[in-house]
């Protein structure tokens, strides 16, 4: 019997060559939000010729910062399959907090002891509802949104509170010529980074983005990741709220207000998925200079807030088309 009349002896069919590591690189994400940013910083320069001086893209970066750091947390949430919008809401409660704790007389240690708690708190709360009662965390945190940035007003009223003046000016910290909030945004992408892309716990994130059933079944603690990365994202907030307070030397209940969009923007703009289970911090942090340099360059030709409120929302739009349009052709 020839090879031919027996399927077993038949030869085995060609497999597919794999694609050129210089394909793959181009049509990653990442690699569009580069592109955009170089263009980016290319439009900019010609509309002010400051755009090409780093110590103005890296103080223009100072009033982004927070929301930047933020950003970093939230994009592995994101990947975990979830979402929280009540960030910058957080935000707010936090510094407002750490304000009326330091305005009833307790030392600033302590101050700040109580405003980064109550950030804790809130991402556990939050964890709490979507994990314990499995309830969608988009709808959980729209509703958390509104509750916590009403306590803040409740706290603050309608008037500003005094932050200590030594407590004031953390972006005029400047370490190697750099400020201060942006050494912390690069450090903290360094070390996510790091940790989403080559630890256990980095992998296990990703896993259960993409089939949170499968990554119980191979034994994931899934529930306990995602309550730690809420947690975290609750930390985070309310440290960038404090950073938040520094720069402006004084706290409001509307601190940060309509940060959530730019947060997630960060996110999609960089490459995460919506649904989950892909993305990178790089990704994002790239996302968040790109953000930076349109919103200045916005600033700078003088466009009223509406039409970069536009910009913004077209831009996450198109974002989130294209992440999608990539990712349902290609795997991580």
């Amino acid at each position: 019997m020839s090879n031919v009349e027996n399927p077993a002896l038949a030869p085995s069919r060609e497999v597919a060559a794999p694609r050129p590591a210089w394909r793959i690189f181009l049509i990653r994400p990442e690699t569009m939000t580069l592109a955009l940013l170089i263009l980016g910083v290319f439009a900019g320069s010609q509309l002010s010729e400051f755009f090409l001086d780093i110590n103005y893209i890296l103080k223009s970066f100072t009033l982004y910062a927070e929301f930047a750091i933020v950003a970093l947390v939230l994009t592995m949430v994101i990947i975990a399959g979830e979402i929280d919008l009540s960030a910058a809401s957080n935000m707010a409660l936090s510094a407002c907090v750490f304000a009326y704790a330091q305005q009833t007389g307790a030392p600033l240690p302590i101050s700040i002891a109580i405003g980064l708690s109550a950030g804790l708190f809130m991402g556990l709360f939050n964890a709490f509802i979507i994990i314990g009662l499995k309830l969608p965390s988009i709808i959980v945190t729209i509703g958390t949104l509104t509750l916590y940035r009403g306590l803040a007003q409740i706290i603050a009223g309608d008037k500003s509170i005094r932050v200590p003046e030594s407590f004031i000016g953390i972006n005029n910290v400047f370490i190697g010529g750099i400020p201060a909030p942006v050494i912390i945004f690069i450090i903290l992408s360094i070390v996510l980074g790091l940790v989403l892309g080559t630890t256990i716990f980095g992998r296990q994130i990703y896993l259960i983005g993409t089939n949170e059933v499968a990554a119980r079944h191979a034994g994931v603690r899934s529930k306990s990741i995602k309550i730690i990365l809420f947690a975290t994202l609750g930390l985070t907030s309310a440290f960038a709220g404090l950073l938040t307070a520094s720069r402006l030397g004084s706290v409001r209940y509307d601190l940060g207000l309509g940060g959530e969009l730019q947060m997630v923007l960060m996110a999609m703009l960089g490459g995460t998925y919506i649904f989950g289970g892909r993305g990178t911090i790089l990704g994002t942090f790239l996302a968040a200079w790109l953000l930076v340099i349109v919103t200045t360059g916005m600033i700078v030709a003088n466009w009223l807030p509406a039409y970069q409120l536009c910009v913004l929302g077209v831009l996450l739009i198109i974002s989130i088309i294209a992440t999608n349009f990539i990712y349902s052709r290609t795997e991580r």
